[in-house]
């Protein structure tokens, strides 16, 4: 791995586990093994490793989520396994951890990525609950729209509730409650 790679690497972990503001380039290059020189000839400074390694986290993200949400055959198994995906809660997620950060928040380039990744996942989870509405596996009248935001907010919620408490819990129990909301969506059979 040459020592580009190693930068956003190590930045893409400090970001995570410190949020921007406690990711100094020193950190960086001390984790990476580079000096400033290398840092400084492959970056024009902090804002920008930052923002190719949020880049890179949300790609990751992107392409996670994408794999889950092809996975099943109705919208119902789809959702559920991208809810029930097994996750670190207590870690929280790359991204989201970025919208909690108030110097990402208000930088609109570094905020970009992290907007993008959402709007993309909204979308996503608004158009498979679109399908399984329109396939008759979930009730007609369910808001593709609001449904998707309501799934995408007990994952980032919920990683915030397992912090907040130390512990998993609170995550596991999010995920369930909207599993049986999602299953309360579906029309009965009979």
């Amino acid at each position: 791995m040459d020592s580009a790679e190693r930068l956003i690497e190590s930045a893409r972990e400090l970001l995570w586990e410190r949020g921007y503001v406690g990711t100094s380039p020193r950190a960086v290059q001390e984790r990476a093994g580079a000096g400033q020189g290398s840092m400084y000839h492959h970056f024009r400074g902090k804002p920008d490793l930052a923002l190719a390694a949020m880049r890179r986290n949300s790609a990751e993200l992107r392409a996670q989520a994408e794999a889950q949400l092809s996975s099943g055959e109705t919208a119902f198994d789809r959702l559920g396994t991208y809810l029930l995906r097994e996750r670190d809660p207590l870690r929280g997620c790359r991204v989201g951890r970025m919208a909690m950060d108030p110097d990402v928040v208000a930088d609109e380039t570094l905020r970009q990525p992290v907007r993008e990744t959402f709007d993309w996942l909204r979308g996503r989870l608004t158009e498979i609950v679109a399908e399984g509405v329109a396939a008759g596996e979930l009730r007609a009248g369910l808001d593709p729209s609001d449904t998707a935001a309501a799934v995408a907010a007990v994952v980032q919620g919920g990683y915030v509730l397992a912090r907040a408490a130390g512990s998993r819990q609170p995550f596991d129990e999010a995920v369930r409650g909207a599993m049986g909301l999602l299953d309360a969506a579906r029309p009965a059979t009979g």
